[in-house]
């Protein structure tokens, strides 16, 4: 059956262009018969995210990003945006569902006064708290009644979505993906470990990840069960984590930044892959070589992902309480003890990448989501 595709021309809003995402921006353009232009602009200095302005296939255009005050204060002006629309004038428009954007309305206002759909694209909306909690929900409120229809990453975000009374019919999850689907069978493995098992994280070093705390629990684990700890990597906590590990953890090896190709024989030579605080895009990478995980909670985006034991279901892997040393260690002793079990989770692993989150399927749910908008009147908006 032949995958389905737009016809028309596709704008996608972002706050900044990650190297990561390219991939998926490419994709969808090659389902868009008219084209996919995607806008966006540059991070608060410090902000430690890396940017790109090289699209394969989707068009790029900058635009200047103005970053007004800080924290829960913070709003981003991009002036741009009303000038990139009137040059690529597309037929449907997908923006960041974030009202702290203030140029949003006005795009979506601009494509309104044309009869063009506007979908909003978010991780959800989690409850409010705090004296100002009824003043931001109304806010949001009348921030999401402007769309068409919503794009989320998760069942999680597509519930909170919900719950604002935002119709279902127009809520869709795109499980947040960052790799195509396998092209190989599941990798092989021995049905036990050969020597020490072997624990593997890849990804920038940095505070977030909490490696820190995954060297604290390798140490604390008993001796039979302390395994090989692999960190690959560079970022700005290198030096502080060799310190720490030739202090209590010397086993751990840092064998620098790998990419693409060099990463295969790391991922093969792992029993699990470990990542015990947050970000991570390596993790679909490692499921995809038939890897369980342990993964720090997020934000939702992981809840679809990474999946416990439960009753008959093998799972794939655990998430983690925040910033709980203890937490990591009985769950590193949980999945060490066990290698048949462990062995089927990662078996689960690469069914769930193969399977349900990967390029492909994020671009199909954007292409349903895209002719639905587009063919069907939209369905009001209760509060």
């Amino acid at each position: 059956m032949a995958e389905a595709r737009f016809s028309g021309k596709l704008a996608i809003q972002q706050r900044v262009l990650t190297p990561y995402r390219a991939a998926f921006f490419d994709a969808l353009a090659g389902a868009c018969q008219g084209g996919l232009s995607v806008c966006a602009g540059l991070p608060r200095p410090g902000e430690s995210i890396a940017t790109t302005d090289r699209l394969l296939v989707a068009q790029y255009r900058f635009v200047n990003n103005r970053h007004l005050l800080g924290g829960p204060l913070y709003f981003c002006s991009q002036a741009g945006l009303p000038a990139w629309l009137e040059d690529w004038d597309p037929d449907v428009l997908i923006v960041e569902a974030n009202p702290r954007y203030l140029a949003t309305p006005a795009a979506v206002r601009w494509m309104k006064s044309r009869g063009r759909p506007v979908l909003g694209w978010g991780l959800g909306a989690p409850p409010l708290s705090g004296p100002l909690a009824g003043l931001r929900r109304a806010r949001r409120l009348s921030f999401l009644k402007q769309f068409d229809a919503l794009l989320t990453y998760s069942q999680r975000g597509a519930s909170e979505y919900a719950s604002l009374r935002f119709p279902n019919g127009r809520i869709f999850v795109a499980p947040n993906a960052a790799a195509a689907r396998p092209s190989g069978a599941l990798p092989a493995r021995p049905a036990g470990f050969a020597g020490r098992p072997s624990l593997l994280f890849v990804g920038r070093l940095q505070a977030r990840k909490r490696l820190d705390l995954l060297l604290q629990a390798c140490a604390a684990l008993p001796e039979t069960l302390r395994p090989r700890l692999v960190v690959v990597g560079e970022g700005p906590e290198r030096a502080a984590l060799e310190g720490l590990a030739k202090t209590i953890y010397p086993a751990a090896e840092f064998p620098g930044a790998k990419h693409g190709a060099e990463l295969a024989p790391y991922f093969l030579a792992a029993d699990l892959f470990v990542l015990p605080g947050t970000g991570g895009l390596a993790v679909q990478e490692a499921m995809s070589f038939g890897l369980p995980v342990i993964m720090g909670q997020g934000d939702g985006t992981n809840d679809d992902l990474v999946r416990p034991p439960s009753g008959t279901m093998p799972g794939n892997g655990w998430q983690l309480p925040p910033d709980d040393p203890s937490a990591l260690r009985e769950t590193l002793q949980t999945a060490l003890s066990d290698v048949t079990r462990l062995r089927r989770m990662g078996a689960e692993s690469y069914r769930i990448v193969a399977e349900e989150i990967n390029l492909e399927k994020m671009v199909g749910v954007f292409i349903e989501a895209i002719g639905q908008v587009s063919k069907a009147g939209r369905i009001p908006f209760s509060t």
